[in-house]
């Protein structure tokens, strides 16, 4: 199932979703993850992973909690998000782990 861009791109490393993380912390966005067991492309609603990570400056801190959902989640698709604090809105969304491809 094709859910995104980076969907058409082999999966991506941990260290690659770092990088991904750092560039929403350096935009100024608050990074958010969600999960859904079976994505649709009708329904843009996925359920929140904890609350918005307002107050996190590194990379790592969003890996845990993508881990911990992850783990608590093992069947489900895991997204992270970046909201603008400016816009109130969403700018940054993709699909950090699938079930059959998670390790």
């Amino acid at each position: 199932m094709k859910l995104e861009t980076f969907s058409y791109l082999p999966p991506l490393s941990a260290q690659q979703v770092a990088q991904q993380i750092e560039y929403i912390l350096k935009q100024g966005l608050v990074p958010a993850i969600e999960y859904v067991a079976e994505p649709n492309p009708r329904d843009h609603y996925w359920s929140m992973w904890k609350l918005p990570l307002f107050d996190v400056r590194a990379a790592a801190a969003v890996l845990t909690e993508i881990e911990a959902c992850t783990t608590a989640h093992p069947d489900c698709y895991v997204r992270l998000i970046g909201y603008d604090r400016n816009r109130q809105s969403q700018t940054v969304s993709l699909v950090v782990r699938r079930p059959s491809l998670s390790p």
